[in-house]
């Protein structure tokens, strides 16, 4: 009888968090007329902002995530001084403003910055480009990949590494067919979370490029300009856009996927 009483408390506890979270997203889905929906997805400005919304963040979790990865790797398995302090630095971006890390990155990239004198010996202005959106949203949401990651790795038993390494295998060949396999599902989880909240990342990128506009500064531009009616339906389609590609990304990580067998 406490058994099933505890679960029922859990239960209400659980489906209050639910309508919490369900009930604005519903409220604004339901708010929004088909027809309005299907005339904002024909804007071509609205296509275009998903679009670079999503392929920038993309771009910039795999290219951050292939210097992360091993990253997490040395977490994981290696002791040295300050490993706490850089735990530390690591997850810092998470919880600064974000406006404050907008600011931190255009000193960065600016054009007076070392890496901007860089960028613009090679022709590339960091600012108001695609580049740049893509550092503002790989600072912000590279922790989540590389704690995903450095915990996949932490649950590799290190007896596999150690007697694949007394078999003649390399550092390189024990970390490429045995670690990075066994942990393959909390890299993909850790790269999915990246790849979302770079996505929905606003005061960052916003500092950095005004324009050209990923959706979330697009849908504050229409709503500071036109209010909350003309706002609303590209802040729905960005998350029917932003929800197919969460489900399809997680099927790819999901056990009865070919690239986890």
């Amino acid at each position: 009888m406490k058994t099933n009483l505890l679960n029922i408390i859990f239960t209400l506890l659980g489906a209050l968090i639910l309508l919490f979270i369900v009930a604005p997203l519903l409220g604004m889905v339901l708010a929004t007329s088909p027809e309005t929906l299907f005339d904002t997805a024909r804007e071509k400005e609205v296509q275009g902002s998903i679009w670079l919304t999503v392929w920038v963040s993309m771009v910039a979790t795999i290219l951050f995530g292939i210097a992360a990865i091993p990253f997490s790797y040395l977490l994981a398995r290696k002791e040295f001084p300050l490993k706490k302090l850089v735990t530390g630095i690591i997850d810092l971006p998470v919880v600064i403003p974000h406006s404050a890390a907008g600011i931190a990155i255009l000193g960065f990239v600016s054009r007076n910055s070392v890496v901007g004198q860089i960028g613009s010996s090679l022709g590339l202005d960091f600012v108001g480009h695609p580049s740049g959106i893509g550092i503002a949203m790989a600072f912000v949401s590279l922790p989540f990949l590389i704690n995903a990651a450095r915990d996949g790795f932490a649950g590799v038993p290190v007896r596999l590494e150690k007697a694949a390494m007394t078999l003649g295998a390399s550092p390189f060949r024990v970390f490429t067919t045995i670690s990075l396999p066994l942990a393959w599902r909390n890299i993909v989880s850790g790269a999915i979370l990246m790849f979302a909240r770079g996505m929905s990342e606003f005061g960052a990128v916003i500092i950095i490029a005004y324009h050209p506009m990923v959706t979330p500064v697009l849908i504050y531009e229409r709503f500071g300009s036109f209010g909350l009616t003309y706002a609303r339906p590209v802040a729905v389609l960005f998350i029917f856009v932003s929800l197919a590609a969460f489900i399809l990304l997680r099927s790819l990580a999901s056990p009865k996927s070919k690239f986890n067998r």
